[in-house]
This record gives C-alpha cells, structure tokens and sequence, in this order.
C-alpha cells in the first residue's frame, strides 16, 4: 500500500528525536583535492535507514515540504527509508521530482528542505539531501530507473530548447504522454548546466548522463547539438512553430556579466563558464575554440564573486594545484548569495576571503597578462533591490593585489538573442522572458518557457518548478489542440 499522507502514522518522536545525526560523509581533504572526482561518498543502505529515522513526521503543514520549490513529499519518502524500503521511498519523490539524484547533491539544502527542519531547531537536521542522493544512486545501480506505463503516441511535436535541468523534464514529462520531442542544445553535448556549468566534484557527469541515455532509450527523445536556435543559420522560433505544435524555452542565463573595469579583457582574465568548461571537461566535449589549455599550477588565483560559480572556481582552482586560491566579494559574509555548505568547504580546501573588497582595474605585467589588480575597501550602506545592504566604497583605502589568474564570477545574463531577434516574444529589459507564472506560456501563442530565462540565475530546483509548470500547461494546450478547440 501507498501513504497518500503521514497524518496516521504512529511514531515515537520522542525517540526519533534523539538519534544522533550521521555525519555528511566528505572525502579527506587532502584526498578529494587531487582529482576532480564527487567530494563525498554516499550513504550505505544501513545509514539510509538510520538516517531517515530521525525524521519526526511533522504534522501538516510539513516545514521541509513547504521550504522545497517541488514540494516533494519528503517526510513520506523519509518513512519508507527509514523502514528499509529505499526504493519506494525514493518512488515518493520521483511524482514530483524526477531529478533527486541530482537535487539530493547540489541543492542548497541548508537553505531549503534541511534548513526548515525541526529538528534542526535543536540539534543537526535530518540529511535529507544526502538521502535523497544516496537513495536515487542506489536505485539506479540496483533496479534501474523506473519506466513508465507506455503511453498511446499522440502525433503531435514538441520541440525543446535546452538541454538543461529544465529543457530535460519537460522533455521527460511529455515523452511520457506519447509525444514526440526533440531537444536543441547549443553545446556539443546535452545536459546544459549539469554538464557545462557544475563541476565534478558537486556532480558526477554520468549523472546526467545516465538521464540523457534514459530519454534516448526508453522515450525516444531526439537530441540536436551545435544547434543554436536564432543564431545565423539555424533555425528561428517561427521556423520550430512552423514544424512543431509548441515549443519549450529553457535557454538559462549562460551569458557571463562584466565588470567593466580597466583591464578585464587582459589575457590571464577569464569569465567562469570559460573556466569551469575548461577545466572540468574532456577534450572532445569542449567546442574548438575552448581547446586551449589554462595554465593554473603554481599561480595565484583570484576569483571575484560570493555566489556558488564563484565557490565552485575556488575549488576548481585548488584542485589544479594554485599555490594561493583568494575569493574577493564586495560584501560581508553575511551577505553572500553562496550555500552555506559550498563555502565551508571552500574553506576546509584552502580558499581565502576578502571581503567588503572590490577590484577596479587589472594591471598587465611585462608580458602582458595580468599580473596585479587595483582593489577599494567598501563599507555597507541601505539594502539595494535585492535586498541586501549596498555596498559603498571607501575613499582613501585603495590598494594592489598580486595576481597570476583572475576569474570573474560575477553573474549571469540571460541569451540575448530571443530578444533582439524574436520581437513578438516578450522580455523585460535584461532579456528575461516574461510568462504566466502559473503556466509558462509566454506572449506568443504555443510558447512556453521555463527557468534561468524567466527566473534570472537561480537554483537547478527552481528551475525545475518552473518547468514541471510549464510541462503540466503544454500537456492541457496539446490536448485542446488536439481536440481541435
């Protein structure tokens, strides 16, 4: 039998309450940082059972279930763990996520599901990232990935753009109902920002790979790669409605941001995305003009930015043996955009902080690579529209750093082409997508879209709650167009 609910369950939280947490089980330090493989190893299936114990099955409203974008149903599945039932209990995630192996390694839970936790009120919250990793990964090796019922074929087409954590659900959820979907990607290979944009060490590359080959295989998914949509000689929006009966946009926000301080184009200056691809990828998945090498051993690094890009070059730069690894933000710590756990093991790894600090011109050496940067102290004024408090710079406090490498991470933009070339879509000023909040539909009639587009750069579950939306719209537009309504 499945629980709808936990309202019934009779469980001693007393008890629970009191079992001591199991520790996130991170690889030495010294270890992890001479290779790029994932940083922790997973939870045994005895660790699973305990793990998930602690959960107290809070009555509704459940804090973890309201604190998660999917709202997955995490004190159900939590149950089913804790009784030895992995995969049932991984099941209970799956109707509403689909993703958990990798939202259980690269959400912020902290901030999320763990950081609503009641018991974490009084002790470490209950795991609930790692066992949703552990679970889903055991799953996998063990039963495979659960297969759907085999839906009738409708006839009808859906085209995907982006291959990211948002293009590939919609892609799942409406191969699922029968229809036929191909998914563009720009890169050379699907997956997106699970591929290109998360390093390693945050997520194994089989990972997505694993869900790409799921979609091929077992729903027929078709993937087209080096095809950007609305760029020169690739096919536009109009071309994709002539040929599909609607479209899903799920392009994200790859563009990086600029400074726009003296200097930033000097050689030894490079924009994370160009980093993180080049560092963290095999030869033959980087497109030609990313096939040069970077030249990191022995340097000292500066990374300019508090997000986590920002703590993911940090880590990316100790690993490629940086004798000096310093991440330089113009705010205090408390402000920070990075997850809490990101930034500790940054830190545990070697990385400095300077905060309340910002560059304002990078220096050539004799060669002509950046070879030091002016930097101004800042002091804190009112909060800004993001809500944190201003950053004002500090008269008379300018000083230089050394620097052999500089990596700006800074934050991201949305692809600009849709706006400049597709003006019956409509945008806000930044080029972010403007849709129903409820549906997704976007200003043009079959459109939908999902995402860092709509969003701005945001986390891999947002994405994916903005998707499951939009996913859920398409199949209702679908079947009335289908209906011929």
């Amino acid at each position: 039998m499945v629980l709808d609910d936990t309202s019934h369950l009779r469980v001693d939280r007393k008890s629970r309450a009191k079992i001591p947490a199991n520790d996130i089980p991170y690889r030495p330090v010294e270890e992890r940082l001479n290779d790029f493989e994932e940083a922790f190893h997973l939870y045994d299936l005895e660790t699973i059972k305990v793990e998930a114990s602690r959960c107290i099955m809070c009555h509704a409203p459940q804090p973890c279930v309201e604190a998660c974008p999917l709202h997955n149903n995490i004190p159900l599945g939590l149950w089913y763990m804790s009784q030895g039932e992995v995969v049932k209990g991984i099941g209970v995630f799956h109707q509403t996520s689909g993703f958990s192996e990798v939202c259980g390694r690269v959400c912020p839970q902290e901030h999320l599901c763990e950081g609503a936790c009641v018991i974490g009120k009084l002790r470490a919250p209950v795991h609930i990232g790692m066992l949703e990793a552990s679970a889903a990964t055991y799953e996998r090796k063990t039963v495979g990935y659960p297969l759907p019922p085999q839906a009738n074929t409708t006839g009808q087409k859906v085209a995907v753009v982006g291959s990211g954590p948002a293009g590939l659900l919609v892609a799942e959820r409406l191969a699922k109902l029968g229809h036929s979907v191909t998914v563009y990607e720009a890169w050379s290979h699907p997956g997106g920002l699970l591929v290109y944009g998360i390093p390693n060490f945050k997520l194994d590359k089989e990972i997505p790979g694993y869900k790409i080959r799921y979609l091929e295989e077992k729903l027929d998914v078709k993937f087209v790669c080096n095809t950007r949509i609305c760029a020169e000689g690739n096919p536009t929006l109009d071309d994709l409605l002539e040929e599909y009966d609607a479209v899903f946009l799920g392009t994200g926000a790859e563009i990086d941001a600029s400074m726009r301080v003296p200097g930033e184009d000097l050689p030894g200056v490079h924009h994370a995305t160009e980093y993180l691809v080049r560092l963290n990828l095999s030869h033959e998945m980087l497109p030609p003009d990313m096939r040069q090498n970077i030249e990191v051993e022995g340097k000292r690094v500066v990374v300019i930015g508090g997000g986590d890009t920002a703590m993911d070059c940090l880590r990316t730069s100790l690993r490629m043996k940086a004798e000096e690894v310093t991440c330089v933000y113009r705010r205090s710590e408390v402000e920070m955009p990075a997850g809490i756990k990101d930034k500790h093991l940054a830190e545990e790894e070697g990385a400095r902080f300077e905060f309340l600090t910002v560059p304002t011109k990078f220096i050539p050496g004799e060669d002509g690579r950046v070879a030091a940067m002016e930097c101004i102290r800042m002091r804190l004024g009112e909060p800004d529209s993001s809500g944190r408090r201003r950053p004002i710079p500090i008269e008379g406090t300018e000083f230089a750093m050394d620097v052999d490498l500089v990596v700006l991470a800074i934050g991201y933009w949305p692809d600009p082409l849709f706006k400049n070339t597709e003006p019956w879509l409509e945008s806000d000023k930044w080029g972010l997508i403007k849709v129903d909040p409820e549906t997704g539909e976007t200003s043009r009639e079959g459109v939908y879209a999902g995402g860092d587009n709509v969003n701005g750069p945001d986390l891999v579950v947002t994405a994916l709650a903005g998707a499951r939306k939009s996913a859920e719209a398409m199949a209702a537009y679908l079947e009335r167009k289908r209906d011929g309504d």
